[in-house]
């Protein structure tokens, strides 16, 4: 049985720390679905959503069994409709871990199917998060050093 692994997130932008888990990632599983999912917390994208489908496959050309899809539904439905039973997430430190846990617990109990697995950040990678990036955008920083890929 295929082992199929979906790397949820709003990837606003997609960034070298969550290439870093894609990749670690590909060592664990046959395949992985980056899922670009809608975050309720966030009221607008800073970056195009069909841009970074873009961006995010070019980084991945060389990897087939990587692939980009956008859903707006539950993270748990989207893994049953791919019959994925991993959801694979990055963690920075502590907040994120707290973080993560609950989703990871109430993923589970909507499908019970569904197991997190848990990579930590690679060191050299754990300051960069997609919030810092914007930021820096925004005031015309050079950001380049945090992607995987050139904007256009």
């Amino acid at each position: 049985m295929k082992k199929i692994a979906i790397f949820p997130g709003s990837f606003d932008p997609f960034t070298k720390g969550h290439e870093d888990i894609v990749l670690r990632g590909l060592e664990l599983f046959d395949e992985i679905i980056i899922g670009i999912g809608h975050n309720s917390k966030k009221n607008n994208r800073y970056f195009n959503v069909d841009k970074m489908v873009g961006y995010i496959e070019n980084a991945f050309d060389e990897h087939p069994n990587v692939r980009v899809l956008v859903y707006n539904e539950l993270t748990a439905e989207l893994a049953k409709k791919y019959d994925a039973k991993f959801l694979l997430r990055g963690l920075r430190n502590t907040t994120d871990f707290e973080y993560e846990n609950s989703i990871s617990q109430v993923n589970r109990f909507l499908n019970d199917e569904l197991e997190s697995v848990f990579l930590i950040t690679s060191p050299k990678l754990a300051a960069i998060s997609s919030s810092i990036i914007r930021e820096v955008h925004r005031y015309n920083g050079d950001i380049s050093e945090f992607l995987p890929y050139s904007l256009d």
